[in-house]
């Protein structure tokens, strides 16, 4: 059986749709946050029930406000988590309803279309597979596709792709599309401008921080006037650790400098960024950073200095090392940017 993985998605028995989140789950459960709701007045759609997304997007503080919903109607999917030291929303398996692969979904899309938007869905993967020399096998489909409750009028195309080489290539044949008027376009200078004042209140960051990711960004563009975006996922033999083998138990905020030593896994969620030459407010060997906050993903090159703000944490067990984390469960708010 294929190992929960990022942006997999759980029905529970009551209907509710999970979004699976990392590599680290129970044996009994599966670490996902709660995205969508049975709701007669909701916007989404599969057959004839409606859904409301809970979230307008994803963030820890939005995560977060999950809790309370659950606390009271579903507290069974709450769970002390004896490895994070935090309550984290789960899914026991014996709650699981269904179960959706992205990889499973796209095949079954890519054999028999069942609208435009899963047409046009078809079409940019046979696109970009042939961009980036994969095969399709290397490309999922996640969100409300995945669950079939898409809308024709509003919604995306969120794909997913497994493996650090096969994200790499996907990576350097979307940034070539932008070096060339072809079908896959950027965002336009308006677009990025709008994109990055949206999220002036969400983050830390001051607008010309927000334009400099913007600027960044490579996983995503627009296909026949549909936004599309692109998130690397990890192969089973990818995920490299068990839960329990180490433990993590925050000891505190922190902020400082560092050079980037290791970007290799800073291309997944969370993302990691090896470091060196850091200086920090704490007097901690800070080793890494790491992200569960999309914005800094595969932002940072290695021999880049970074500043950054977030949770000092002690990993125990397999490896004995202090981190920062940033955009966790609990924290206050964190960031990575470029150090000026």
């Amino acid at each position: 059986m294929e190992r929960p993985k990022d942006r997999d998605f759980v029905e529970t028995v009551e209907g509710l749709l999970f979004c699976v989140v990392g590599y680290l789950h129970p044996p009994d459960r599966v670490t996902a946050y709660l995205k969508y709701v049975p709701d007669a007045e909701g916007k989404w759609r599969r057959g004839e029930v409606s859904y409301a997304r809970v979230i307008p997007y994803y963030h820890v503080s939005q995560v977060e406000n999950t809790y309370g919903f659950l606390g009271e109607r579903h507290p069974e999917y709450l769970y002390d988590c004896p490895v994070r030291n935090i309550t984290v929303s789960s899914v026991p398996r014996d709650r699981v309803k269904a179960y959706y692969r992205p990889r499973e979904r796209l095949e079954s899309i890519m054999k028999d279309p069942g609208d435009e938007l899963e047409s046009k869905l078809r079409d940019l993967v046979a696109l970009l597979s042939g961009l980036a020399g994969l095969d399709m096998k290397d490309f999922g489909v996640t969100g409300s596709i995945l669950t079939a409750s898409h809308s024709l009028d509003f919604s995306d195309i969120d794909l997913t792709v497994y493996g650090r080489e096969a994200s790499k290539a996907l990576r350097e044949a979307l940034r070539e599309t932008r070096r060339s008027d072809g079908v896959i376009q950027p965002f336009t200078a308006s677009k990025r401008e709008a994109w990055s004042r949206s999220r002036q209140g969400r983050f830390p960051l001051g607008f010309g921080e927000l334009m400099e990711f913007a600027e960044r960004r490579w996983n995503y563009g627009v296909y026949m006037d549909t936004y599309f975006s692109v998130h690397p996922v990890r192969t089973d033999p990818e995920i490299i650790e068990e839960y329990g083998e180490s433990s993590y138990k925050s000891i505190g905020s922190v902020r400082g400098s560092a050079t980037v030593a290791d970007a290799s896994e800073a291309i997944y969620l969370p993302a990691v960024y090896g470091l060196e030459d850091v200086e920090t407010d704490s007097g901690h060997d800070v080793i890494e950073v790491a992200s569960y906050e999309g914005l800094y993903s595969d932002m940072f090159d290695v021999g880049e200095r970074i500043e950054f703000s977030g949770i000092l944490e002690r990993v125990e067990g397999r490896r004995g090392i202090h981190r920062v984390v940033v955009g966790g469960a609990g924290s206050e708010p964190s960031y990575i940017k470029r150090f000026v």
